[in-house]
C-alpha cells in the first residue's frame, strides 16, 4: 500500500469512529475543566521521591494531545502533550469504565484525564488514571513520530504540525513571545507611552521602500500598507508625547529571503529631547536588560558593544585606503572588480554606502553601531553639526544582519520639504522605493517637532539572533509561500 493509500485507509478508519461517537452522542464534549499543565505538576512534584508522592496523594486534572502509547493488555502507558510540555498516563481496565472505548483511540486524540500523581520504578513522574475522556477525535494522523516534520516548506506550510511534532519550532515562538513581552515592559518601566498608528496610509512614507498597494471601497480611493509608522509616531510627537513606541507590522513589496520577508514586525519608538548618541546608549541598555530571562539564553549581549563611522568600518573590512573614500574613481574601479552595481551618476557618499552594503555588513558579526550615513540615504534624519555631509544616525550590526536602526529627527520643515522634493525627483526619475511628498506631515512639523531621536529594532531579526535560527521564515508562524 502507497504512503497517501495508507494514509487515506487511516483517516477512514477514524471517520468511522467519530461516527459511532457522533451517533452515541460523544463527540466533542466542552464540559471538561482542566487543572494543570504538565509542566506545573512537573513544577510541583518532580522533587519528590516515589514514597513521599504515595503518602502526599495528590491530585492531577490534565488535557492534551496522545502522542504515545505502550499497551500492555489491561494496562497501558500513554504520554500526552499540552502546550508546556509532556507528562505520562498510567491507565488501568479494572479502574476506568471506558477502557474498551480508549483502546480505540488513536495518536493524535486530544484527551482529558484526573487521577493520582505518582513515580514509576524509573523515576519518572506519572498520573494515576481514574477517569479519562475523549475530548476531541483526530482525523488525520500525525507525522511519523520518529521523524518528526523534517520537510522545511511543508513545515512552514503546515505551521501547526510543525508545533506538535518539533518541540524546537515551539521553543523558538514561545521566545518570540517572551522577547516582545520583555520590550513592552523595559519601555513601559521607562514611562513610554504605547499607541497603535494607521496600517492603511494615503501616502507610503516613513521608509524608502515599495509599497503594496490596496483599494478602500467606501472612499474609492487606493491606500498603501505601511512601509514604516515613523511619521505618523512623530505626529503624536508634534501632539505633546514626549515617549512613544509602536509593535506591530511593516508591508514592503519587496525580495524574499533569508534575511528579509515583505510582511514583518518592527519596534519603533520615539523620544524627545534626546539625539541619536543617547538613543545608542539606551540600545544597549535595553537589549541587556531584556535578554536575561529569555528562554533561550543567548551571550551575544554580554559582549562588548562597538562603535564605527562607515568610512571605519569600510577601512577595516576591505582593502581600500583612507584616500581612496575621496576618490569617485578609485571607488568606481573596486565597485567593478569587487562586482558591485553602481549607477554612473552616483555620488562619492552613494558609491561608499554601496560598498558597505555589499562588503561590510555582513562581517560585523559582533555588536556594533555603525555611525555618520551619508545624509543623501537619510531623508528624514538630522544632518550632523559637525558635517553635514552624513547624517546623526546609527545602525547595528549583529551576527552581520542590520537589527536596529536609530537617527536624531529632522524637525526643520523646510529642510524636510526639501528633502522630499528630491526623493519626488528620483521617484519620477525610476526609483521605485523613493518617497512620496506628504504635504499633512510637513504641516505637522510647522506646529513645531521637538528634538528628538527614533530608532526602529526589527523583532523578526531579533528573533533569529536570539534562538540562532537561519531563515527569517524560521520566526514567523504562517510566512507566505507561493501557491503550490
Amino acid at each position: 500500500m502507497t504512503q497517501d493509500k495508507e494514509e487515506n485507509h487511516l483517516i477512514e478508519e477514524r471517520r468511522k469512529k467519530l461516527a459511532s461517537l457522533k451517533s452515541a452522542n460523544m463527540a466533542f464534549p466542552n464540559d471538561f475543566k482542566k487543572k494543570h499543565s504538565a509542566q506545573e505538576l512537573k513544577e510541583e512534584f518532580d522533587a519528590f521521591s516515589k514514597g513521599e508522592l504515595e503518602k502526599k496523594k495528590a491530585k492531577g486534572i490534565v488535557a492534551g494531545r496522545i502522542m504515545l502509547r505502550r499497551m500492555m493488555g489491561k494496562a497501558s502507558f500513554t504520554t500526552i502533550q499540552d502546550f508546556s510540555g509532556r507528562i505520562q498516563l498510567y491507565i488501568r481496565a479494572d479502574e476506568i469504565s471506558n477502557y474498551d472505548e480508549f483502546k480505540n483511540y488513536d495518536l493524535g486524540d486530544i484527551v482529558g484525564a484526573e487521577g493520582s500523581i505518582f513515580k514509576t520504578n524509573t523515576g519518572e513522574l506519572s498520573i494515576h488514571v481514574t477517569k479519562l475522556t475523549l475530548l476531541t477525535k483526530s482525523l488525520r494522523p500525525l507525522p511519523e513520530k520518529h521523524l518528526g516534520l523534517v520537510d522545511t516548506e511543508l513545515r512552514y506550510r503546515k505551521r501547526y504540525l510543525d508545533l506538535l511534532t518539533n518541540p524546537e519550532s515551539l521553543e523558538v515562538f514561545k521566545t518570540r513571545a517572551e522577547l516582545i513581552s520583555n520590550i513592552r515592559a523595559f519601555l513601559l518601566a521607562d514611562d513610554f507611552i504605547e499607541v497603535e498608528t494607521p496600517m492603511m496610509h494615503p501616502i507610503p512614507g516613513g521608509a524608502t521602500a515599495r509599497p503594496f498597494v490596496t483599494h478602500h471601497n467606501s472612499l474609492n480611493m487606493d491606500l498603501f500598507l505601511r512601509v514604516a509608522p515613523e511619521l505618523y509616531l512623530k505626529r503624536l510627537v508634534v501632539g505633546g508625547f514626549e515617549k512613544v513606541f509602536e509593535i506591530n507590522r511593516n508591508f514592503r513589496n519587496e525580495g524574499l529571503s533569508t534575511r528579509h520577508n515583505p510582511e514583518f514586525t518592527m519596534l519603533e519608538f520615539y523620544t524627545a529631547y534626546v539625539n541619536s548618541d543617547f538613543q545608542i546608549k539606551f540600545v544597549e541598555k535595553m537589549f541587556k536588560a531584556i535578554s536575561k530571562s529569555l528562554p533561550h539564553k543567548t551571550n551575544i549581549f554580554k559582549k562588548a558593544f562597538h562603535k564605527l563611522t562607515m568610512d571605519e568600518a569600510i577601512l577595516q573590512f576591505t582593502s581600500l585606503k583612507k584616500k581612496d573614500l575621496k576618490d569617485a574613481k578609485k571607488l568606481n574601479e573596486f565597485c567593478k572588480a569587487e562586482k558591485i552595481k553602481i549607477d554612473v551618476k552616483a555620488s562619492l557618499a552613494i558609491i561608499k554606502n554601496e560598498i558597505f552594503e555589499a562588503l561590510v555588513e555582513q562581517k560585523l558579526t559582533e555588536p556594533t553601531f555603525i555611525t555618520e550615513y551619508p545624509i543623501e540615504v537619510s531623508p528624514l534624519a538630522r544632518a550632523s553639526n559637525v558635517n553635514p555631509e552624513v547624517a546623526e544616525r546609527f545602525e547595528l550590526f549583529i551576527d552581520g544582519k542590520e537589527i536596529a536602526n536609530g537617527f536624531s529627527e529632522l524637525n526643520d520643515p523646510e529642510e524636510q520639504a526639501e528633502r522630499f522634493k528630491d526623493q519626488v525627483a528620483k521617484k519620477d526619475s525610476g526609483d521605485n522605493e523613493a518617497m512620496h511628498f506628504d504635504k499633512d506631515y510637513i504641516e505637522a512639523l510647522e506646529h513645531g517637532l521637538a528634538p528628538c531621536a527614533g530608532v526602529g529594532i526589527g523583532i523578526d531579526r531579533l528573533t533569529m539572533l536570539i534562538t540562532g535560527t537561519e531563515s527569517i521564515r524560521d520566526v514567523l508562524l504562517f510566512p507566505q509561500l507561493k501557491n503550490k
